[in-house]
Order: C-alpha cells, then structure tokens, then sequence
C-alpha cells in the first residue's frame, strides 16, 4: 500500500505500516408484536452460517415468520428448507427491514469510537442490545408495524403446520 508521508525532499521515506481487519457479524431478529430481540455473532454470512443461526433461533425461541430482504445469503436453499415462512421485502427498500431500525440505532450507538479490539466492540454493542431489549416499547416503536402483523396474518395455512 503506497501512502504519502512528509519527509525532506529527496529522501525516500519507508515506513511499516501493518493493517489488519477483524470482522464477526451480528446475526439480529427482531420480533416487533412482542418487542423482543435476539442475536448471536456468527463468523461469515455465507447461507451455511446464517441457515444454522435460523435453525438454531427456530429450536429456542418460536418464530411463526421470517421478514428478509433479497440478499443472497438469506435465499438460501439452507435458510428455505429451515421451515419458516418467508415475507419478502421489495428490493432495494431497507427502510422497511425491522432489523435496520435497530441496526441504525446500534450505529449511532458505537460508531466513531476507536476500540482496543474487536472483543470490546462485540461487548459493547451486547451491552446496547440488552439494554434496548429491557425496554420492549422502544423496540415495538422502531419495528412493530401493522404491515407486518397483517402479513402474519395472512399466513395461517403456513403458520398451522
């Protein structure tokens, strides 16, 4: 990586430079009737990663249907054949995700702080979501829409089985 760097003309400078990224991500649902949230960090969003977060949030908790946008990982054969019915979302239309409402206010929450290690901004965002879900009206208010109640109602016949 070439960056530029002061020094007196003439004498090229070397400097070390050493960049290293980290990544986990947050795997989120959002159940806006009740205002409760889930989440775990699961290592990539490959459809292996994200189908076995679904089977595993699908054996603890009970979830009648899945809202998902159109990204590739969530249409999955493995994410499909979990079981769950599946409310599309329109593409390109994130406002209408409940996951991104209480993704932005996680956002607004850590960015701009500069963390020692990933451990610590893992921890700080589990500390944002547990106190979020202390307060089911507030998670209600950013993704309890009617449009989404109406669509599980909608869906008896899937819901049934």
């Amino acid at each position: 990586m070439v960056r530029r760097v002061w020094g007196r003309r003439g004498v090229k400078i070397r400097q070390r430079l050493q960049l290293v990224y980290e990544w986990r991500y947050l795997f989120l649902v959002v159940d806006g009737q009740k205002g409760t949230l889930h989440w775990s960090w699961i290592d990539s969003m490959k459809a292996e990663m994200v189908g076995a977060a679904v089977n595993g949030l699908k054996q603890q908790t009970e979830v009648g249907a899945v809202v998902w946008d159109g990204a590739s990982s969530h249409r999955g054969e493995l994410v499909r054949g979990v079981g769950l019915p599946l409310i599309g979302l329109p593409p390109y239309s994130p406002e209408l995700n409940p996951a991104e409402r209480v993704f932005e206010e996680v956002r607004r929450w850590i960015e701009g702080i500069v963390y020692r290690s990933i451990d610590d901004k893992v921890k700080a965002v589990e500390d944002f979501l547990s106190e979020m879900e202390s307060d089911p009206n507030r998670v209600r208010s950013l993704a309890g829409w009617q449009w989404i109640d109406e669509a599980v109602e909608h869906l008896p016949a899937l819901l049934a089985a």
